[in-house]
């Protein structure tokens, strides 16, 4: 619901409208047996001296209508049925889905986990004891329970956390997960590509999390307020369907049951709730602000929206240390390296790294199945680390930059002076784009590796550190540089395996 009044003063907002969240504000002034009033609806917001504030009252959905006949008869004259353009610009774009996952870095086999906030006390960012102020925990355990080249991770946080709290405290809350690789979506602009690129959204009441629901991602509710919320809403309905997110458990095994046992089905009834009109909402919007100034549409011009953009490619890039699990899967034949990786907490090794006891990631084989028989670790570490002191007991020191960037390459050099100025580390890593990085071995070999495209043609968007270490963990294992060049590597993330060619670069 959208109220045409004084939009040049809107204060802080995604500029979409929401499906109507039914978000019920504190009645401080109302008896203690009168209902709430609904957020949006209610003649607080509405009325002036008992008249409607706005001549015209844009809903996308008759049911907003009804609840506005409710709420405030006074103001239901001036309702219009028009749809949800931000719905419709979501619709118009799902096509589009792999373009936007590989604008995230998203590689083949990798699940795309969504975290959003909206702004509220009771939200996932919000300080409500009972259930928010989880999201700058829930982020950097993502971070350390996921190995990294199966799953990327993205948050999306309301604008209004943004404008209230100011970008350097959000970005200082949420450090430690940035440097693990968490992605910050852009809360005004591609907000909705990572949605539509989503595997599987973590959410709360917000409308964010209702369109997730709505164009058939599975969802898990970190925090829900429901006491908050009119009981009649979509978004009330919503937090009954959806699944709870568990914080205090293992995040890995949710998200993927989230994920392997979602019924694509399962939100149809809020799918229906968020627009009346779907991909019409241009045309009865133009013709509702036409109407307002008295003048006839233009004739024979469509009614369009503008499309959502292409972000800009923005792959993972991890300052934090990086904890290592490698083995080698066929030691006879070819090389073919088994690797998970994982962001270690600042205070050591992040969770899931239990020696002895298994691996705690989940179901499948590997280390996620508790064999941890044959595998071996070893640490990985960016240079720009803020803790140099890791740097000192790296086995593999990492670079991203282009090949002719005159601050730190050419790869030779920046290779030749890491290993220089680091003696414990065994391979330095110099990587200049996507499935491309030159390594150095301690032995002094000048090495490219080249990740073979994919059946389309594509380049295959797995992290070239991946690659480094499990080069590393193939030298480690006692096997020689001449057998990686004869007939290169083969790096198993997952499920997935990946082909590099490993040739000579002196």
């Amino acid at each position: 619901m959208a109220t045409i009044r004084d939009w040049p003063h809107r204060t802080p907002d995604t500029g979409h409208r929401t499906p109507d969240t039914g978000h019920r504000t504190p009645a401080a002034a109302a008896p203690p047996s009168a209902p709430a009033p609904v957020f949006g609806l209610s003649p607080d917001w509405l009325l002036h001296d008992g008249r409607p504030l706005a001549a015209a009252t844009v809903l996308s959905h008759p049911e907003q209508l009804g609840r506005l006949r409710a709420a405030c008869p006074e103001a239901a004259g001036t309702a219009v049925l028009a749809g949800d353009p931000c719905y419709d610009r979501i619709l118009a774009a799902l096509p589009h889905r792999d373009r936007f996952r590989r604008a995230l870095g998203v590689a083949a086999g990798q699940r795309l986990v969504v975290v959003n906030s909206t702004w509220s006390p009771g939200s996932l960012f919000g300080d409500d004891d009972s259930e928010g102020d989880l999201l700058p925990s829930l982020l950097p355990r993502l971070a350390a329970e996921l190995p990294a080249d199966e799953y990327r991770t993205a948050a999306v946080l309301h604008p209004n956390i943004w404008h209230g709290h100011g970008p350097g405290q959000i970005r200082a809350w949420l450090d430690r997960a940035r440097r693990a690789g968490l992605a910050l979506v852009d809360p005004l602009e591609d907000w909705r590509q990572a949605l539509i690129a989503a595997d599987c959204v973590i959410g709360d009441h917000g409308s964010v999390t209702y369109y997730a629901a709505a164009i058939g991602r599975p969802v898990l509710l970190g925090a829900f307020p429901g006491g908050a919320l009119d009981p009649d809403s979509p978004v009330a309905a919503l937090g009954r369907a959806a699944p709870r997110l568990r914080p205090y458990d293992g995040l890995r095994a949710q998200v993927d049951r989230a994920v392997d046992r979602h019924d694509p089905g399962r939100f149809r009834a809020q799918a229906e709730h968020v627009s009346s009109a779907p991909g019409r909402s241009a045309a009865l919007l133009r013709r509702a602000f036409y109407g307002l100034i008295g003048i006839p549409e233009p004739a024979g011009r469509p009614a369009l929206l503008d499309p959502l953009r292409l972000p800009s490619y923005a792959p993972a890039e991890r300052t934090a240390p990086v904890r290592v699990l490698s083995r080698l899967t066929d030691a006879s034949g070819p090389p073919e390296i088994a690797v998970v990786r994982c962001a270690a907490d600042d205070d050591g090794p992040g969770p899931g790294y239990g020696y002895g006891s298994g691996y705690g990631y989940g179901s499948g084989s590997g280390p996620d199945s508790g064999d941890d028989i044959g595998w071996d670790a070893h640490t990985s570490v960016h240079e720009d680390t803020p803790d140099p002191g890791r740097l000192r007991i790296a086995d593999v020191i990492v670079r991203y930059a282009a090949a002719d960037d005159p601050r730190v390459g050419p790869p030779a050099a920046w290779t030749a002076e890491v290993l220089g100025r680091h003696p414990g580390c065994a391979l330095a890593a110099y990587v200049t784009g996507p499935g491309r990085c030159t390594v150095r071995t301690r032995g002094g070999d000048l090495l490219r590796l080249t990740a073979r495209p994919g059946p389309d043609g594509r380049a295959d968007l797995c992290d070239p550190a991946a690659h480094a270490s499990a080069l590393h963990a193939w030298l480690a294992g006692g096997k020689s540089v001449e057998e990686a060049v004869a007939s290169g590597i083969t790096v198993v993330t997952g499920r997935v395996r990946h082909g590099v060619d490993v040739e000579r670069a002196d």
